[in-house]
């Protein structure tokens, strides 16, 4: 068994205090720390671009595990891996080829993960399963936080399971209870936000997720 890894994202934190939040974060037993890129293109919202991340890679130690939510992301990769990412998730939804995407992660010698929204079937990322360190599977249509985790979604973390062996990562309306059902099923790493960043205790949220 895997152990849980939980990978509170700062989509939810509250950005006046971003260093801080991140800080307490690392704490309070976060594994990694994920970020939450949105271009208001390949998604209706937008956040934040490469110099946040730079600005707190040095006030964690914890991976920063990026997360793009954008179109081309191969013009954004290489401002992003030397930012201070350590993990750089694409969508597989986008329309560039990618194992072009992969071998640039690579280049700049980061891990390399692709994500698939609640809609996408698996197989449209058979062909780069070895290619990959990690999975992410989207349990909401992303774009905003706060959403209501797709329990139809789960299924597919198990079917997953059964062909890929390494980092299965759900993001999406992550709870305490969902949590349970999505690690059964496969996932080894939870990414929450408001379920992290919106208690009152970040420690005790962190320990619930993991069961």
């Amino acid at each position: 068994m895997q152990k849980v890894l939980v990978a509170p994202s700062i989509l939810s934190a509250d950005f006046s205090k971003l260093g801080q939040e991140v800080r307490d974060a690392e704490k309070a037993g976060a594994d990694w720390i994920h970020v939450d890129v949105m271009d208001g293109n390949f998604v209706p919202n937008i956040t934040i671009g490469s110099v946040v991340v730079k600005s707190i890679r040095p006030i964690t130690k914890l991976p920063l595990d990026v997360h793009l939510m954008i179109k081309k992301p191969e013009e954004y990769i290489e401002s992003f891996a030397k930012a201070g990412s350590d993990i750089i998730t694409f969508h597989i939804e986008v329309d560039e080829d990618p194992k072009e995407i992969i071998r640039l992660v690579r280049y700049f010698k980061k891990k390399v993960g692709v994500s698939i929204r609640p809609r996408t079937e698996l197989r449209r990322i058979e062909p780069i399963l070895n290619m990959v360190d990690m999975v992410l599977i989207m349990t909401v249509e992303p774009g905003f936080g706060g959403q209501e985790f797709i329990f139809d979604c789960l299924s597919k973390i198990g079917d997953l399971r059964k062909i890929f062996k390494k980092d299965i990562e759900v993001d999406g309306g992550i709870n305490e209870v969902n949590a349970v059902e999505a690690v059964k099923q496969g996932a080894n790493i939870l990414v929450a936000g408001t379920s992290v960043f919106g208690s009152v205790d970040y420690a005790q949220a962190i320990k619930k997720l993991r069961g």
